[in-house]
């Protein structure tokens, strides 16, 4: 078991996936979306009781991104699933992004938002940080093609 936690922690991606992870599924309760009129600080966790179905909707997302990266860690025998699960954890987080962007505007009329968080910026730090794990997976996956071509 331990071989396989060195060979899967060597790996640059990894480290990418994992903090993907932590920000999915660890900042959301550490950073606000947005502060209110009545100066209260908006959490994800705060849209299970808000009714808000979309709001819950977003906080389910936030979630299954964090899983979605921790299972994807976790696959890294499986290079094109691992590929493939990355771009579905990039596209769940660019719909986060919209729906935060939306609340955030205000379109709705249902929340006035008077200051954005710095949980506003989570999921497009998750983007970014799958984006380059998605390239060193390619990048491997180049590498071992190279090698059965050698041989």
């Amino acid at each position: 078991m331990l071989p396989i936690i060195l060979k899967m922690i060597q790996r640059v991606q990894t480290v990418y996936l994992f903090v993907a992870t932590l920000l999915s599924g660890g900042a959301i309760f550490l950073f606000n979306l947005w502060v209110n009129e009545q100066n209260e600080a908006f959490y994800v966790m705060d849209s299970f009781s808000s009714g808000n179905k979309l709001l819950i909707a977003m906080a389910a997302l936030f979630f299954v991104s964090a899983i979605l990266t921790l299972v994807t860690i976790f696959q890294f025998k499986k290079r094109q699933l691992q590929f493939v699960l990355g771009r579905l954890t990039i596209l769940i987080n660019f719909i986060l992004l919209g729906i935060l962007v939306y609340f955030s505007q205000n379109l709705s009329g249902e929340i006035t938002v008077s200051e954005k968080g710095i949980g506003l910026l989570i999921p497009i730090f998750t983007i970014l940080l799958v984006v380059l794990a998605n390239k060193a997976i390619k990048r491997d996956e180049e590498l071992v093609k190279s090698v059965d071509r050698l041989r």
